[in-house]
């Protein structure tokens, strides 16, 4: 019930306005009744002149000064005209309160200054009293206290608002140099690449060009190109790793001079994290056949990732990894049971999703990532398989 009406009245400011002047016309009724020994009927007079002031009071977030004025002049004319009735300026302090709340420090202070001395003067001049007097001081007191009551929310209103924008933009700006970073890293990579590779590989198709055509004119000749061709290749291979080893991150600890990884050494990539304190299960299905070089290192990069974003982010959990050789498409499937605490994506800087992906779509594969529907984290792929010996022509 009162979260409905805390959401009706967050979408209808007219309904909201009008909450603080029922509260003091109800209010004045029961005032009414009291008094005389007992209780007894409400009056008719103060009831009327309590609506007539709380009556603008509806339109006070639109118009606060406006409404100010309004209400301070009809609690002014109910002075002129009953002089000894003791109002309590209940809607002057809402409209004072408001106008602090909505317009600049400046103007609400001085607005809300100006009436609060002229209100206690009336008050004090319809009692008889001196405006120094204890009646006309402690409502004096009340007014400025709801100006600053006003001031304040208003500057609680502006901080919030600016937490906010500061926050979307912290968040625009980490996304827009997490991209940035990505795509600086990628063009990077590639230069280095095309730096190191693109020349040897030039000279290589040359010398095999030239072999091929002295293989059956000049043996000794197609020996020596052979010969340079060899060299030429390792020259481009030592200068590859090279490039590797500098593109590798500081706490990778792999001896640059290993073999490639490949889909069979899962079991001791698995071994690895066991050791690291997370259990994982491997499951290879289909008839394996090996992919190509660059695609069995990408699925084997994916499934590492993948492991280590669960050892990362999953708490105590258990992995599984699944091994699929499709006809055409050989499947990865890693899933976890762990409850994680933020998602791989929002963890540091979110390069291994990105690279995962980069990973995946650079071989004209898919990954999907995601929660399991059983529970914990889920990462899928997909990578192309050559075609079986049977389905070749």
């Amino acid at each position: 019930m009162f979260t409905a009406t805390r959401d009706f009245l967050a979408g209808h400011r007219r309904a909201r306005d009008a909450v603080p002047a029922a509260v003091l016309v109800v209010v004045s009724v029961f005032a009414s009744m009291a008094g005389g020994g007992g209780w007894h009927g409400p009056a008719a007079g103060p009831v009327l002149w309590m609506a007539a002031a709380c009556l603008p009071l509806v339109w006070r977030s639109r118009y606060p000064m406006m409404v100010t004025a309004v209400v301070f002049a009809v609690e002014g004319i109910h002075l002129a005209v009953v002089p000894d009735a003791g109002i309590v300026p209940g809607a002057g302090l809402v409209a004072l309160y408001t106008l602090a709340s909505r317009l600049p420090r400046p103007t609400s202070w001085v607005i809300g200054l100006s009436a609060s001395v002229l209100m206690t003067v009336a008050l004090a001049a319809a009692r008889s009293e001196s405006v120094l007097s204890v009646g006309a001081l402690a409502s004096f007191d009340l007014l400025v206290l709801a100006v600053a009551i006003g001031d304040t929310t208003r500057s609680r209103r502006a901080y919030l608002a600016a937490l906010r924008e500061r926050a979307e933009q912290a968040e625009h700006s980490r996304e827009d140099e997490a991209a940035r970073r990505v795509t600086a890293e990628r063009v990077r990579i590639a230069r280095d690449l095309h730096d190191v590779v693109a020349h040897h590989i030039t000279l290589v198709n040359a010398q095999a060009g030239v072999a091929q055509h002295l293989v059956r004119t000049d043996a000794e000749a197609a020996h020596r190109a052979l010969g340079r061709l060899k060299e030429t290749s390792r020259a481009a291979l030592d200068e590859l790793r090279a490039t590797v080893g500098l593109l590798r991150q500081d706490d990778d600890t792999v001896d640059p001079r290993a073999p490639t990884p490949r889909l069979d050494d899962l079991e001791d990539l698995a071994a690895t994290f066991r050791r690291a304190g997370l259990p994982v299960e491997v499951t290879l299905t289909g008839v394996r056949r090996p992919p190509s070089p660059s695609v069995e290192l990408a699925a084997y990069r994916i499934i590492q990732e993948a492991l280590t974003n669960t050892r990362k982010h999953a708490g105590p959990a258990t992995a599984h990894v699944r091994v699929d050789y499709g006809e055409h498409v050989l499947r990865l499937d890693v899933t976890d049971d762990g409850r994680r605490t933020v998602t791989p994506d929002k963890a540091g800087s979110g390069h291994g999703l990105i690279g995962m992906r980069e990973r995946a779509h650079a071989f004209g594969g898919t990954l999907g990532t995601g929660p399991a529907p059983t529970g914990g984290f889920r990462v899928t792929a997909e990578l192309p398989l050559p075609p079986a010996l049977g389905d070749t022509p």
